[in-house]
């Protein structure tokens, strides 16, 4: 008899799935009770068990609440989330939720400030079919997954500068729009986070035609990661990275100071208000 070939490797999304199970299992629970003592849909459990669906993260938390389980389903969830990123993408979402340092420079509101009405939109686009409205939800978790890592303990030290472009297009959604102004307010005040502003005024920069993202890990190594004109590249050469970093360091120089850019924001609050 020939030899099997072995199996392929197992997602992050089926390990997750199993051990909701288990975890069930070893609680005495059927699907029907565990939905009626949590509130959440019989058959939105199911699929989660089955690892069809990819939930938001405070689904996970409260399950952990549930079972006693501390953040054992959510540390699950973090790596199950990658399964909704393609490769290079997914070694990048690895290196930023373990980064002690995070600059970045976004065109617009980048992902890790949106709010979730303000990312579904986003991600929609064109998809208005059933199985692409499911997609948009489980890109939409796994952002907001993303902005887990702004609490988690010890807290990433990050700078945002975003175009002032970025305050000027709003939301289909007037309501979701107020929204996402509130939050960059918001988190404009978080002390890890320091908010900047390229003002229109600045001109033409080197960055226009996309996003930049630093990290750095607790070993003081460092990647930079460009987004931009359809394409994306993770890069790990020092002196590339560098050179991303010097280029970084002009466009805050450029940038509104974080008390003016808090301003700015404010301004925009208003002006959409009225």
């Amino acid at each position: 008899m020939g030899e099997q070939a072995d199996a392929g490797p197992v997602s992050g999304r089926a390990v997750l799935g199993q051990t909701l199970r288990v975890l069930r299992d070893k609680a005495g629970k059927s699907l029907g009770q565990l939905a009626a003592e949590t509130g959440y849909d019989k058959s939105y459990l199911s699929r989660l068990e089955s690892g069809e669906r990819l939930s938001k993260v405070t689904v996970m938390e409260d399950l952990d609440g549930y079972y006693g389980t501390g953040d054992l389903l959510v540390s699950h969830w973090r790596v199950a989330r990658l399964d909704a990123f393609k490769d290079q993408y997914r070694e990048y979402m690895g290196l930023e939720a373990t980064a002690r340092v995070i600059r970045v420079f976004s065109p617009g509101i980048p992902g890790l400030l949106q709010t979730e009405d303000f990312a579904r939109g986003v991600l929609s686009g064109g998809l208005t079919t059933a199985d692409g409205d499911e997609a948009v939800e489980e890109q939409v978790a796994a952002r907001l997954g993303r902005q887990y890592l702004l609490r988690q303990k010890p807290q990433p030290e990050v700078r945002v500068i975003v175009d002032e472009f970025a305050l000027r297009r709003p939301a289909a959604s007037g309501e979701a729009w107020q929204d996402q102004l509130l939050h960059l307010e918001t988190a404009a005040s978080w002390p890890n986070v320091a908010l900047q502003v390229l003002p229109f005024s600045a001109g033409a920069h080197h960055h226009m035609n996309g996003s930049l993202t630093l990290l750095w890990q607790r070993d003081g190594s460092a990647v930079a990661y460009k987004e931009g004109n359809g394409c994306s590249r993770l890069i790990e050469d020092p002196d590339e990275v560098l050179r991303q970093r010097l280029s970084y360091d002009r466009l805050r120089d450029l940038a509104l100071s974080p008390p003016d850019s808090l301003t700015l924001v404010r301004r925009a609050v208003e002006e959409h208000r009225s």
